[in-house]
């Protein structure tokens, strides 16, 4: 208990000394991480609809061979970025362009790296989860798309993602909540987020494990936060679940008879009321009258 109070007292006086300095870190944290799962899912969609551009072997040579040019990069790209760690990624985007160019392309700030880096590390991620979300929709989608004239970006952009939204949107949000964590390797390229403040701090006061107990439940509130956030999404997309079927045909007028949860409670009724004998023959009358 005493070492419990100790931490306590030592987390206030942290605070109290460096609170300000803790939430510029937690919004630069969260600045980045959102900003770079947007550029992310951009590029995401960009590569799984190109990735899915239909190629046939009747098709013409030079298409095959452009389209099959096409593929690999992006599955270079993917292997190359999802196979390495963030960290050293940062180390050579800010590093290695000026190493090899002789300091022709270099970036004058952390801020423009950071957002590089982790803008193409997420990426990498999403172009794998849009190509299975794009290959999760039924084909009819498409075959009925492209039998009324569509293109194949006018497929994608107007029947296939917004399909596809839906069932990848779980897997966005893993990616923000896994940026706003691994932001944290953006101190070995200088950009102060909320690890580098931590570090800082602990390096000024030699307090570490108080600072540490800070930035694990600043972490976990902003992660938190985007938890519920994204479920308030998702519950959103899904709509209402009590609804009208609605139709123009006078033959078959159905509005308002297929109302989900008055229709599902006059079901469970009338299951519980009907008898379980009911369609059964009486085998006793039929035999008296026999």
């Amino acid at each position: 208990m005493d070492r419990l109070a100790q931490l306590g007292s030592d987390i206030v006086k942290l605070w109290g000394n460096y609170g300000p300095t803790y939430l510029n870190g937690m919004w630069s944290t969260i600045w980045l991480a959102v900003v770079c799962t947007f550029i992310g899912c951009l590029i995401g969609f960009l590569c799984g609809v190109l990735q899915t551009i239909p190629c046939e072997k009747n098709d013409h040579i030079v298409k095959r061979f452009f389209i099959g040019l096409l593929r690999l990069v992006i599955r270079i790209y993917v292997e190359v970025f999802r196979g390495t760690p963030m960290i050293l990624q940062a180390v050579f985007v800010y590093f290695g362009l000026p190493y090899f160019t002789k300091d022709a392309i270099r970036f004058t700030s952390p801020i423009l790296a950071a957002l590089v880096v982790v803008s193409i590390n997420t990426g990498a991620y999403m172009a794998e989860t849009v190509r299975g979300g794009i290959l999760s929709v039924d084909p009819g989608q498409t075959e009925g798309a492209k039998a009324i004239g569509m293109r194949h970006f006018q497929t994608m952009l107007s029947v296939i993602l917004p399909q596809a939204l839906r069932s990848i949107m779980p897997q966005i949000g893993n990616n923000l909540i896994i940026n706003i964590k691994d932001t944290s390797v953006m101190f070995i390229i200088s950009y102060t987020e909320f690890f580098a403040v931590h570090r800082g701090v602990s390096g000024a006061t030699y307090m570490y494990f108080p600072s540490a107990a800070i930035e694990m439940a600043g972490y976990l509130l902003m992660t938190l936060s985007c938890s519920v956030l994204l479920r308030w999404m998702e519950k959103k997309m899904d709509g209402a679940d009590s609804y009208d079927l609605a139709t123009t045909d006078t033959l078959a007028h159905t509005s308002g008879t297929l109302n989900f949860r008055k229709r599902r409670a006059l079901s469970a009724a009338r299951h519980k009321a009907v008898p379980r004998d009911a369609g059964k023959p009486d085998r006793g009358r039929d035999e008296r009258g026999r």
